[in-house]
């Protein structure tokens, strides 16, 4: 199996990420989720993963922001958009991607943890890779003003170390 890995800028490269996340999340997908109302952040690096005989089969953004966590500013990495074209799934798409993702955060010295959000049914597929459980309250903005994030759960990812528990506030938009 031949695949090329690439780490491309968030802006620039949603036109090649574009076709495959409609694909998997669809308009009429999207609007029948508890999240579909959800406004995202924009990726600042996109993991894209092309085979020869495929092209583009899966997708994860990457994110970084100062973030706050029980009142004190701390700098971290995120995951989100996380997709692989369906035809494709448990081949290891999805695992070099993140992995990838954490690799390129882990490059930026100022990272203390990753943090992502994920449905239930995702649960198993983080855990198996090291992902944490946050168990305390997630807090963002929205066109509405700050809300409490609890359509998707909180999962996190030591770098250096990630807290469990307390109150995060993303300080911006969810991804």
């Amino acid at each position: 199996m031949s695949v090329e890995i690439d780490i491309l800028n968030g802006d620039a490269s949603w036109s090649i990420a574009k076709p495959l996340h409609q694909s998997v999340w669809g308009p009429a997908m999207v609007e029948k989720q508890p999240w579909g109302h959800v406004k995202w952040a924009n990726a600042d690096l996109r993991v894209l993963i092309e085979t020869p005989e495929d092209g583009l089969v899966c997708h994860v953004g990457i994110y970084f922001r100062t973030i706050s966590w029980n009142g004190r500013k701390v700098h971290v990495g995120g995951i989100g958009g996380v997709c692989t074209r369906e035809d494709r799934r448990c081949r290891g798409y999805a695992t070099m991607a993140i992995d990838a993702a954490v690799h390129t955060m882990r490059a930026n010295e100022a990272v203390r943890f990753a943090i992502l959000f994920c449905e239930p049914h995702n649960f198993a597929f983080y855990e198996a890779r090291k992902w944490q459980p946050f168990t305390g309250e997630v807090y963002c903005e929205q066109p509405e003003g700050r809300i409490r994030f609890d359509y998707m759960a909180p999962y996190v990812f030591d770098i250096v170390r990630a807290p469990t528990l307390g109150t995060i506030d993303l300080c911006g938009l969810p991804w």
